[in-house]
């Protein structure tokens, strides 16, 4: 016989409390709703709260409070007054609360600190699944509970310890791309120092030295030369403290040291600076495709074409080889600088063994690096040679660039090295350079 899926006999779900009936409430009741929870709303005007989720009841704090196991606080800190007078209601219930105060003004409640990095718009489209959500709380049993109710919800669940960390996680949706703020600093002051370093080369000397107006050429020209510039020098960035961490563990002899706080804080951002110098590799490559279309170029063509009716065509091997040659490293190069952005994407990168992820990242990252290192040497060519290339006694752009990008790899050739990557390599799998020295001491002493 074929029973009703709603039949009586089942347990009666089980009641949620929520305090607040402002958005947040609502929506966080109608999800409770949906997961089979029953919600009953705590008000400080049960009759006048507006529209609530259909199947939801509305009471004051404290008949809410007696009611349920759990309750969730969804009400602003300026308003925790009404809390105090609470406390005999409030005492062995469990509270994932958004402020940590809770557990000073009601000390007998099991407090868990969470869900405060949902957003109603989430709640309200339904956008929960695989999201996570930082618990923290003093009460084992407790944190069970609410883990337990918020898988239920679709949400991934990340234990982060005990009350003491209630600030940290209270702080999470206030923060504003922490991992990127260093390497957006990096972009923006390279950025801005090359257009003052360029302006006053080509823009500025032009008008000074010629009486000629080319202060058209920044929105195009000047930015195509801007953004490889940049990109370059941060993709060296990737790299370099990577280098130095070799050199200073061979140094020390042992791995087990801390490495140096800028230097910590510089490999931790690596991803960051790489895919900002991604961006800005993308930029380079649509500045370059559009350029013929511009009107200064169709220009000079059609001035070229008409002066050159007569004139014979000379064609120089040299320089179109060297054209070629420019072009064909840009496109390895870029090509390369894209397949280490997608492994960098957690997609992508979470189903590579470590070994493949090691090999394309440090690997072909070093191969990216020297593509695009050597794209710029032949974009230079001889022009450190010509007088004329040192405007007002300064190098140009493309000399710059070069500094950082040839240190890296430099550094990374005497890596390589074996005297030096056998040493280095040992370091890394845990041998100390002290330790063995203490223990040939301990052994001469023990002779004696």
């Amino acid at each position: 016989m074929l029973h009703p899926l709603a039949s009586g006999d089942g347990p009666e779900p089980e009641l949620m409390c929520i305090f607040g009936t402002g958005d947040l409430g609502r929506s966080l009741g109608l999800c409770l709703l949906q997961s089979g929870y029953r919600v009953v709303y705590g008000s400080r005007r049960p009759h006048s709260c507006g529209p609530l989720p259909e199947g939801a009841q509305v009471m004051t704090h404290e008949e809410s409070a007696r009611s349920a196991k759990m309750i969730f606080v969804c009400v602003h800190r300026e308003h925790y007054e009404f809390l105090e007078k609470m406390a005999p209601q409030l005492e062995r219930k469990v509270s994932p609360n958004p402020f940590c105060v809770f557990s000073r003004l009601v000390p007998k409640a099991a407090v868990v600190k969470g869900l405060n990095t949902l957003s109603t718009w989430a709640l309200q489209n339904g956008l929960l699944a695989g999201r996570q959500v930082y618990l923290c709380g003093n009460n084992g049993e407790a944190k069970r509970d609410v883990a337990e109710m918020a898988t239920k919800l679709g949400l991934t669940v990340v234990d982060k310890g005990s009350l003491s960390a209630a600030k940290e996680v209270e702080d999470f949706p206030l923060q504003l791309f922490p991992e990127w703020r260093m390497p957006l600093y990096v972009a923006f002051g390279l950025s801005a120092f090359f257009f003052l370093y360029l302006v006053i080369r080509d823009i500025i000397y032009a008008y000074v030295e010629n009486d000629e107006d080319i202060s058209y050429r920044i929105m195009i020209s000047l930015a195509n030369k801007i953004t490889p510039v940049v990109s370059l020098i941060m993709l060296s960035l990737c790299y370099l403290p990577g280098a130095i961490a070799g050199f200073l563990q061979l140094y020390r002899g042992t791995k087990y040291r801390r490495f140096p706080n800028w230097l910590d804080r510089w490999m931790l951002c690596r991803k960051q600076l790489g895919l900002l110098a991604l961006g800005f590799a993308l930029l380079h490559a649509i500045y370059t495709l559009i350029i013929p279309a511009r009107y200064s170029d169709r220009q000079r063509v059609i001035s070229n074409v008409k002066k050159n009716t007569t004139t014979p065509l000379y064609f120089d091997n040299t320089s179109a080889w060297r054209t070629d040659s420019l072009y064909a490293l840009g496109i390895l190069g870029f090509f390369l600088f894209v397949l280490l952005g997608l492994t960098s994407l957690p997609s992508v990168g979470g189903t590579l063994s470590w070994r493949e992820f090691s090999f394309v990242q440090s690997t072909l990252g070093y191969l990216t690096l020297f593509l695009s290192t050597a794209h710029c040497y032949i974009y230079a060519w001889d022009k450190f040679l010509r007088k004329s290339t040192y405007k007002w006694y300064t190098p140009p752009d493309s000399m710059l660039c070069l500094i950082v990008p040839s240190v890296t790899l430099v550094l990374k050739l005497v890596l390589v090295l074996p005297c030096v990557n056998r040493p280095l390599m040992r370091i890394r799998q845990g041998w100390e350079r002290n330790r063995l020295k203490d223990e040939m001491g301990e052994l001469k002493a023990t002779n004696m």
